[in-house]
């Protein structure tokens, strides 16, 4: 677990990370995923009907969308029938999902806070998801346990994040190549100059899940398709094909016994 200081300068500067480039870069996307028929997950925008990203029953539903970021997540759950609340460090990330929900006529709340420090009772939600939020930006050892305190026993979390073999291959400076940059050992947060990044290995994340009372159902290695939508400064779709640059983690909290 990161200290208080390193959390105190991860937090900040995430926050103004997100308020400035974050802003910049994905605020001009946000219509268009708010406007998706089907949900679209990640870098290769890969379709619910692939990933099942949702769970089945999820209409009627409460769940908490861990740096949600412009909100189309929570949108999408919206339309799928559950009762979404996003919350994000960003508060020029919430204004362009807030006026997203005016645009497209839906309501549910957007609040401004820390997936590390959520400000919810125990128990309050049946799921937990994340899309690059607070699976990237937060530490795992404080956003996770935050995430088991507020889901109810049975409740599930999920989220998607990059893979620990894409953080230990990508380049300061261009796309990631054949080669490890860093070593596994010791890479937990990655400090990028503008922002800091988490991504425990396997092994580690999985023993940090169970601590926290998860059960482990899946963990969906994504590869990029043949025909990708675009190509990325820091990653090609050609290395997504030959190694996983993301991942996909389903658990479901151990209930009372």
């Amino acid at each position: 677990m990161t200290t208080d200081e390193e959390r105190a300068e991860h937090v900040e500067a995430n926050r103004a990370y997100w308020n400035d480039h974050g802003v910049a870069d994905h605020g001009p996307l946000a219509r268009d995923h708010w406007a998706a028929s089907e949900p679209r997950w990640g870098l290769w925008r890969t379709p619910e009907s692939e990933l099942s990203v949702f769970p089945p029953d999820v209409a009627g539903k409460r769940v908490i969308e861990l740096g949600c970021g412009t909100g189309y997540v929570s949108a999408w759950l919206a339309r799928a029938g559950a009762h979404p609340t996003g919350i994000d460090i960003s508060e020029g990330q919430l204004e362009v999902a807030r006026r997203m929900a005016v645009e497209f006529g839906l309501d549910f709340p957007l609040v401004h806070g820390d997936a590390e420090k959520l400000p919810y009772d125990e128990g309050e939600f049946d799921l937990a998801i994340s899309e690059y939020g607070a699976s990237l930006w937060c530490d795992p050892h404080r956003w996770i346990p935050e995430a088991a305190r507020v889901l109810r026993p049975g409740g599930r979390l999920v989220f998607l994040r990059p893979s620990p073999l894409f953080a230990l291959c990508a380049a300061e400076d261009g796309p990631a190549g054949p080669r490890l940059l860093r070593p596994q050992f010791g890479t937990r947060r990655l400090d990028w100059g503008q922002s800091f990044e988490f991504t425990l290995p396997h092994g580690e994340m999985l023993r940090l899940l169970r601590s926290c009372g998860f059960e482990v159902e899946d963990l969906v290695e994504i590869r990029a398709p043949e025909k990708a939508h675009r190509e990325y400064d820091y990653l090609t779709a050609e290395w997504a094909r030959n190694w996983p640059c993301e991942e996909l983690w389903r658990a479901r909290l151990r209930s009372v016994s």
